[in-house]
């Protein structure tokens, strides 16, 4: 039995004196427990970097705190590749902040691209047109706040791959709105109409099939 953790861990052993008693809780950080109720014989493997121990501080092969930094188009560092071979050109590295802070409003710039489908990121700024597709796409605000209007198109489109234009105000019935913040995301489902407003500039990474409206700067947004 185990409870969640969302912290990189690193293995120590610890030995329990006496393998008939009762479960041991282990806590890092008086968030992440984990019970040793699957260990077997004496010895047992507890992924940990270091731990409370029937009471006791245990500190195994690294007490260092580990911070994740979030970046933002304000504050944002690009990051890097360490080149075994070849050349630094050679390898598809790109920053999505970067890339939004050098791009228009709602410029869908590929940063992935795997057999047709794409990761394409937007800068978000003001207010997009209204955008469809005859499929699914998906959207995760990367950074500031993103309102996402829905319309439930009268006459959905049927073919065609990728992001495509519906039009100034396209024929169909209002299907509310969500808010995205950091770190959601939304379905943008088949059969609908939708439009991203921001009131600051942010981030938003789509996934889609590429398509007509998706753009490819490579030389600009890797290596040289």
């Amino acid at each position: 039995m185990q409870r969640g953790c969302d912290l990189l861990l690193f293995t120590s052993k610890i030995k329990r004196s006496q393998p008939s008693a009762a479960p041991t809780v282990f806590a890092f950080r008086e968030h992440c427990c984990r019970w040793s109720s699957n260990c077997s014989g004496i010895g047992c493997d507890v992924l940990l970097t270091h731990c409370y121990y029937n009471n006791k501080t245990v500190k195994t092969m690294s007490s260092a705190a580990i911070e994740t930094v979030f970046g933002s188009l304000d504050n944002y560092s690009k990051g890097s590749v360490e080149i075994i071979s070849g050349q630094a050109s050679h390898y598809a590295f790109s920053n999505i902040f970067e890339v939004a802070e050098k791009s228009l409003p709602y410029e869908k710039v590929i940063v992935g691209l795997n057999l047709g489908y794409v990761i394409e990121t937007l800068r978000a700024e003001g207010q997009s047109p209204w955008y469809t597709a005859a499929h699914d796409e998906f959207a995760i605000v990367m950074d500031g706040e993103v309102r996402v209007d829905f319309l439930k198109l009268d006459s959905p489109l049927k073919a065609g791959e990728g992001t495509q234009l519906a039009g100034d105000l396209p024929a169909g019935k209002p299907m509310g709105y969500v808010l995205l913040k950091r770190g959601h995301q939304c379905l943008l489902p088949v059969g609908t109409a939708y439009r991203f407003e921001a009131s600051r500039p942010g981030v938003i990474l789509q996934q889609t099939i590429k398509g007509p409206l998706s753009v490819e700067k490579w030389a600009d947004i890797c290596f040289k």
